[in-house]
């Protein structure tokens, strides 16, 4: 995004002339609409993709909010700050919440949307719907469903379902953005977003009827003359289903096998490529419209939603969540008290601050029962939550602890911290994987603080016989999360609670090497420029430590103050805080315990990365990468990272801190697997690089971490790692739903796929809801050969008693049966239930019966072509909204936007 202009505020959208819009169709960056992501663009070259559109539509409109409110305590931002500059997501954080604050939360929310976004283009149920990409002349049932995308991205952010919503709006925006590119609203010489599109009520006017032929025959690549009228809305026919009428136009491309029957060639503008587009020179014009009408929509849901809403949509924040699961029985009264402590310590040093807790949750356990989760945006309302909670009664030691941590993670946003207080082991010990898989999908630290003291008996009941490795689970947790287990004691508990004030900042784990402490052998952490409050935390049965800095000066286990900082120690758990600013360089510490003593050094930084994985999908319409949350056994996986706060902490005029290779490391003994370089893609400031995952370096069965390798701009070493470790998973598990939201007294049919790439499977699939909800499935056991894959059907039955705007997470597991052991492998599915509408607002039609498993010889890429269940809604109109005009930018001009409504 480049911000060069301002047009006058008093001249609505409607009214821009030709010479304005030429403007900022001249000044639309070609880097890097149409096709689904940055992977695209080894296909087509200076085409503007969905991800494009979709994270400059957003930047434009989080800019329009700074600019309309200053940031509290300072002065505004100015406009010509921004003028002639790249507009960057670090670089607007770092001017509305100060130099240094992390944007990484904000840009991964900005990544859920953008994924979702190309995700139509990948799945099953979505990519050869044509009502969810405006094909063959299905515009009003497209807009139907573009409408009830936007809806439920509203319904999902009222009801602080924010990842939920993402997914909606990435579908809605996808839809959006395709109308322009899919018909023929630029060739008809429209300069402006289709005033209707967004407007249920108001009718579709100048729609080609059956018996109008839109297209002339075309054996060219390239189609500039093709279509046959430029009055009537079109839209083009794809594959086969439904098929092109006679006389109708294409969507065209090689891939598309409408465009072979007369008359050839097509309208579609995806991508720069005539092989893929044959009206590829109207592609920039189509996505200056996409962009312009991706602003309008998300100016529209920031004032349904309210400017505090659609900051928790977008999480433009620097801040995270506070969440706490708590043991209630009536040994933790210390343990609550501490929680207590901590949490009134956070609300009152950091309300109205940028490092205020976006969100608040709070789920009590004990045994037999768990929950209710407490979930809120208003500290005042978490405070007395909290402080209503009293340690009461007590049972057998083990307790509901991983069923309560689920709701937790449930309910958490991305990237947050939860802080689990007990003093049991968990009674729900066969839950370990599916939290540990949760933790990792919403990408959450759990920290476990149990106050174990064998010889406290008062207000709990302990068995006779307690197995040593009882709290295996927490550690389980723990180490697939990022997080740690600490143990403590009464006394200690409120000193060592103050982790949770330190946590929810900024922080990132620095790796070491060793990762773990072998006696006699110093563990080593590097420091770079960008580093400052380099904390470092030993616990166990510690005799001695000492630590080095790189010019040689050390320091001991001696309380206080001392020559490289300050020293606590609170039993067996110790904290040293180095002085700020840390020497640069590599650091020394040297530990002589009992056992195996735990070492983690964090560190303050803006400079931290987030990661995903994909599938080149090259062989289709819309090539791209599709997403995945794990490396899949048997397909060439590739890692997209993308690095945050590059620009942060250097002086003007030095160079960009770089990554160049990312290391892959064994979890269980700590064994570099391999290092891979990482290649930029676009400039260099914005921080993305890939790489291509060898399939030899990727273990089978065991966790690994991601570790990133650089420089800052100093030319010091630069040493990340990722928080949560990944795995591979043995099958492709795909879990969807259908389009709309279930509503009490509801069956809701859902579509499950698994697939096999690396060789013969037997597995057993299991269903699990939270809430207890009944679910039916046709699949339960299933054989699968080498690129084979077996569909099957569910149906969720949602009670009459469902609370509406409550959530639902739906989860398929595969096990591997005794003959054929593997890693379990979790599809998660979010869903959200809504109060009951008028018959006439949504009827989802849906088969009867959930037929037979169906199985399915897989091709090259993860989805061969499959039949799709029809579905059809029927939305009413929403109310009007008054009139308003919104700021926006746009390829390097502001302009206004007329408000529409839904």
């Amino acid at each position: 995004v480049h911000v060069l202009a301002m047009h006058p505020t008093n001249v609505p959208l409607c009214h821009l002339g030709p010479s304005v819009l030429l403007l900022l169709q001249l000044l639309l960056p070609p880097a890097s609409a149409f096709f689904p992501n940055i992977w695209s663009l080894l296909a087509a070259p200076g085409s503007i993709t969905h991800q494009d559109l979709t994270e400059e539509a957003a930047l434009n409109v989080t800019l329009q909010l700074f600019l309309e409110h200053p940031p509290p305590g300072q002065p505004p931002l100015l406009l010509e700050n921004f003028l002639g500059r790249t507009l960057l997501a670090d670089d607007l954080f770092a001017a509305y919440f100060g130099p240094g604050s992390p944007s990484r939360r904000f840009r991964a929310a900005l990544g859920q949307v953008s994924r979702a976004n190309a995700a139509q283009d990948f799945l099953p149920t979505s990519k050869n719907d044509p009502d969810l990409h405006f094909d063959a002349e299905r515009l009003e049932q497209g807009r139907t469903r573009l409408v009830g995308a936007l809806r439920e991205t509203l319904a999902a952010a009222r009801a602080l379902d924010y990842t939920l919503a993402r997914q909606r709006l990435g579908a809605a925006l996808h839809a959006l953005q395709d109308f322009y590119s899919h018909s023929n609203w630029v060739e008809m010489g429209k300069q402006q977003p289709h005033p209707h599109l967004l407007w249920p009520k108001k009718e579709l006017q100048s729609l080609a009827q059956v018996s109008d032929a839109t297209c002339a025959d075309c054996e060219e690549l390239s189609c500039p003359g093709n279509l046959l009228s430029f009055t009537l809305l079109t839209s083009g026919y794809f594959g086969t289903h439904p098929s092109k009428p006679p006389g109708k136009c294409s969507h065209g491309g090689h891939f598309d096998q409408s465009s072979s029957q007369p008359p050839r060639g097509g309208i579609n503008k995806d991508s720069t490529a005539p092989g893929f587009s044959p009206h590829h020179m109207l592609h920039h014009q189509a996505a200056q419209l996409a962009l312009l009408a991706s602003i309008q929509a998300l100016s529209l849901l920031r004032n349904r939603l309210g400017d505090k809403g659609f900051s928790r949509l977008l999480d433009i924040t620097p801040a995270s969540g506070l969440s706490f699961v708590l043991d209630t029985t009536g040994s933790m009264g210390e343990e609550i008290n501490a929680a207590k402590i901590q949490a009134r310590h956070i609300v009152e040093q950091r309300r109205g601050s940028p490092m205020e807790p976006a969100h608040y949750v709070l789920v009590p356990f004990h045994d037999p029962g768990f929950g209710p989760v407490f979930s809120t945006s208003d500290p005042d309302s978490f405070w007395q939550q909290l402080n209503e909670i009293h340690a009461l009664g007590g049972g057998d030691e083990p307790e509901m602890c991983l069923s309560a941590l689920e709701l937790a993670l449930l309910h958490t946003p991305p990237l947050s911290d939860i802080f689990v207080f007990t003093d049991a082991s968990p009674k729900d010990a066969f839950l370990t994987n599916r939290v540990e898989s949760l933790t990792w999908e919403r990408r959450c630290r759990v920290t476990f603080l149990v106050t174990e003291d064998p010889s406290r008996v008062q207000g709990r009941t302990r068995r006779e016989i307690l197995s040593p490795q009882r709290f295996e689970p927490y550690e389980a947790v723990a180490l697939a999360s990022g997080g740690e287990v600490i143990f403590t004691k009464d006394q200690h508990i409120q000193d060592v609670a103050a982790i949770v004030g330190d946590s929810t900042t900024n922080l990132v784990t620095l790796p070491l090497e060793p990762p773990v402490v072998v006696p006699g052998r110093p563990l080593v952490f590097s420091v770079d420029g960008l580093l400052q409050r380099v904390t470092v935390r030993i616990h166990g049965e510690v005799s001695s430590f000492w630590i080095r800095n790189p010019a040689g000066i050390s320091q001991g286990q001696e309380e206080g103050p001392g020559p490289l900082g300050h020293t606590r120690r609170f039993g067996q758990f110790w904290m040293v805080t180095m002085n700020d600013p840390p020497q640069k360089g590599a650091w020394e510490i040297q530990v002589t315990a009992e056992g195996t003593p735990r070492v983690r050094v964090q560190a303050q930084t803006s400079l931290d990365f987030l990661f995903h994985f994909g599938v080149p999908m090259e062989d289709g319409p819309h090539p791209g990468l599709y997403p995945l949350a794990q490396p899949v056994a048997g397909l060439q996986t590739q890692l997209l990272v993308e690095v945050t706060g590059l620009c942060s902490g250097g002086s003007s005029g030095e160079p960009l801190a770089h990554v160049s290779h990312v290391v892959l490391r064994g979890v269980s003994k700590g064994v570099e697997l391999g290092r891979v370089r990482l290649e930029p893609i676009g400039p260099p400031e914005r921080g993305l690089l890939a790489a291509t995952l060898p399939p030899m370096l990727l273990p089978p069965l065991e966790p690994f971490s991601l570790e990133l390798i650089g420089q800052d701009g100093g030319g010091q070493v630069l040493h990340r790692v990722a928080p949560q470790s990944c795995t591979v998973a043995p099958v492709l598990l795909e879990l969807s739903g259908p389009p709309g939201f279930p509503v009490p007294g509801s069956k809701v049919p859902l579509s499950l796929r698994i697939t096999s790439f690396s060789g013969p499977q037997d597995l057993d699939l299991s269903t699990a809801v939270n809430p207890g909800f009944a679910v039916i499935s046709n699949l339960s056991r299933v054989h699968l050969e080498q690129n084979e894959s077996a569909w099957g059907n569910l149906w969720l039955e949602v009670p009459d008693s469902a609370v509406p705007d409550s959530s639902v997470m739906v989860t398929v597991t595969a096990t591997g049966q005794e003959t054929s052991p593997v890693t379990p492998t979790h599809a998660f599915l979010r869903l959200l239930v809504l109060a009951p509408a008028p018959q006439d607002q949504i009827a989802v039609t849906v088969p009867p019966h959930p037929p037979g498993p169906i199985l399915t010889r897989a091709g090259p890429s993860p989805h061969p072509s499959t039949s799709e269940t029809e579905t059809e809604m029927q939305t009413g109109a929403g109310g009007a909204l008054a009139g308003h005009l919104w700021w926006g930018t746009v390829g390097g001009a502001l302009f206004l936007l007329g408000l529409t409504s839904w």
